[in-house]
């Protein structure tokens, strides 16, 4: 019931016209690094890395659409799988703390990506996985976790996507944080830790 009504809230409150995001992000330290990944519901990919990585060189993590091509999306519109967003999670780390394999081996673990839009019983193109990647070395190392995890993981059934970060768009101020303000709030099921191997 507590899901249902999390849900409900979810899409009532999106309902409401798109208004910029006036939770400023946290400021970006010189020699920062930026991720940006798509695993499903953000509240629980944003949440999951936070309170893995939270003390460990993560500055920062921020829900928004990447992927599309409509101009400052709202959920909304983005649910309506007209604009071709996704909704994603975009990390600020600390490179001498934490690497991007790091991040990307966490992504492979927390959420399934071998259902094709979808993660769980959220179904839609928004809810696709991928790794939209900064630099040609970010592209290198997705794509060298990506080979791995589906050969060592995932049985050869990966569908996550690999493309160039394009426009990145904060989503409204009610989704960040959503589960830190939330504690009961809605967590899609295939978000937990997997206890794989550690990649070889």
């Amino acid at each position: 019931m507590a899901q249902l009504l999390s849900r409900f809230f979810r899409t009532f409150t999106s309902s409401t016209s798109r208004m910029a995001s006036t939770t400023a992000p946290a400021p970006i330290p010189e020699g920062a690094e930026r991720a940006t990944v798509a695993a499903g519901c953000f509240w629980g990919v944003e949440h999951l890395y936070r309170k893995h990585f939270g003390d460990k060189g993560l500055y920062d993590a921020r829900v928004g659409y990447i992927g599309g091509d409509t101009e400052s999306p709202s959920y909304k519109l983005v649910c309506s799988g007209n604009t071709g967003h996704a909704e994603a999670t975009q990390l600020i780390y600390d490179p001498a703390r934490l690497s991007y394999r790091q991040l990307l081996e966490f992504f492979y673990r927390m959420h399934d990506p071998t259902t094709l839009n979808q993660q769980g019983p959220d179904r839609g193109t928004q809810y696709r996985s991928g790794i939209f990647y900064h630099s040609p070395e970010q592209e290198a190392v997705a794509r060298e976790v990506t080979q791995k995890a589906n050969e060592q993981w995932w049985g050869g059934k990966i569908v996550t996507e690999i493309l160039p970060a394009g426009q990145w768009w904060d989503a409204e101020d009610y989704h960040q944080l959503y589960l830190t303000k939330n504690p009961h709030g809605y967590e899609c099921p295939s978000h937990f830790l997997r206890n794989f191997p550690d990649l070889k």
